[in-house]
């Protein structure tokens, strides 16, 4: 299966080129292109805008339609629909993309995470097409950059080649405190091996690494600059679980073989018994929420300034068939992002097709929407600089999306098509 080549430059064939069955390619250092709306997200939405763009995709100038006029600005290429920066998925388990209709739906998490166990391969030649598959449903989707999870080495090769940007991050588990020490120890080797990838090493959730474990990542975290991504709240067991050692998580480490014995629950949510042992220097990426308080949220407010929210419905419906309160995190001003998680639990790796599910449940406004998918995933994953926003000398990528105005409000549609 051949890899998708970003679409860098506009051709166009010049009168008079062709010769002998050949013709030369004019390639224009500049092309000016149009919508019915331009969401930059860094700065108003431009009605009729113009953005100026490079055969690399950088952009050269943004203008309002009246600037364009007053530039006398020609041959700009116009489309009916809005444009928008490329889409960061800060929340993705490529190794997982083999599992794709294999694990029922609506199960629940510990059950989920059983199956994931039993039905993982080690045939690194599946593992390989699949992860490609998925690598090229995300670029042709207009996804730029990603924050995937890895517990393998598997991914690299792909990583090193693609169009799209991967931060990863290095899944570590260990709830046993005795392990501690032995599993920082063998993440950093691990990271070792992705090398020149950047890479993250980061707790898998709450109920599968330890105090001790937790304290380690945040120390290593703070010393290398994080960020930390974690599963978070995304069962009712895990609360459970902290609150009262209850729920199905006992049971699945039965079903792991591992002695719990030595574990005392907190009395506490499972956000307000591990959010204190994180650095509040680094950046931390909560991913679900599915079952986050506002007590939670306002909790976590109080002492880490540097949160980041993920949604990932999809896979929420697909898993536990419920959704966050996604209108009480909106409330609380939160710096929220979106995510696909894997294609174990969702049936596509497609951004615009949870904004399309955020919008359709919660009314959450077609800019606000936006800035989650975009700008805010960006700053997360650190690369602001050139994703994320359409602006004068960024490479953010540009997304076509099909539209409807409803009582004056633009609702997205479902099909998106990437022009840089």
């Amino acid at each position: 299966m051949r890899r998708p080549q970003a679409p860098l430059l506009f051709q166009q064939k010049m009168p008079g080129s062709e010769k002998n069955g050949y013709f030369f390619l004019y390639l224009r250092m500049v092309t000016y292109i149009s919508a019915t709306y331009i969401y930059t997200v860094s700065g108003p939405v431009l009605k009729n805008g113009v953005l100026a763009v490079d055969a690399k995709g950088v952009i050269k100038k943004v203008y309002t339609e009246q600037e364009a006029k007053d530039q006398k600005i020609a041959d700009i290429q116009h489309y009916k629909g809005v444009l928008v920066p490329g889409f960061i998925n800060t929340h993705c388990h490529l190794e997982l993309s083999n599992l794709k209709g294999m694990i029922p739906k609506r199960t629940g998490l510990p059950e989920f995470v059983k199956s994931v166990i039993k039905l993982r391969t080690s045939d690194e030649y599946e593992l390989n097409l699949e992860l490609l598959k998925a690598d090229i449903e995300m670029y042709e989707n207009g996804i730029v950059a990603v924050g995937d999870i890895s517990n393998q080495l598997v991914s690299r090769a792909l990583k090193l080649t693609s169009p799209v940007h991967y931060l990863t991050f290095l899944e570590v588990m260990g709830f046993n405190p005795a392990s501690a020490k032995d599993a920082m120890k063998r993440a950093k080797e691990f990271k070792d091996e992705f090398d020149p990838l950047p890479v993250s090493i980061v707790p898998h959730a709450p109920y599968s690494v330890s105090a001790d474990l937790l304290h380690e990542l945040s120390e290593y975290a703070e010393l290398n600059g994080g960020p930390i991504s974690i599963h978070n709240q995304e069962t009712r067991d895990e609360n459970a679980f902290f609150e009262r050692n209850e729920g199905e998580f006992p049971g699945l480490f039965e079903f792991l073989g591992q002695d719990i014995s030595f574990y005392k629950p907190t009395g506490k949510t499972s956000l307000q018994s591990y959010l204190p042992l994180l650095s509040p220097k680094v950046k931390v990426l909560l991913v679900h929420n599915t079952y986050t308080s506002a007590d939670d949220v306002a909790y976590a407010k109080s002492i880490h300034p540097n949160l980041y929210w993920c949604l990932c419905p999809n896979a929420n419906l697909y898993i536990e068939n419920k959704l966050p309160d996604v209108n009480m995190l909106r409330e609380a001003d939160l710096k929220i992002t979106i995510g696909t998680d894997s294609l174990a639990s969702n049936n596509w790796l497609n951004i615009l097709w949870e904004i399309n599910l955020l919008q359709e449940k919660f009314g959450v406004p077609t800019e606000e929407l936006l800035t989650w998918a975009t700008l805010n995933g960006a700053e997360f994953l650190g690369v602001e600089e050139r994703y994320g926003s359409l602006e004068e000398g960024k490479r953010p990528g540009i997304n076509l999306i099909d539209f409807e105005e409803v009582d004056g409000q633009v609702v997205l549609g479902m099909c998106v098509k990437r022009l840089f």
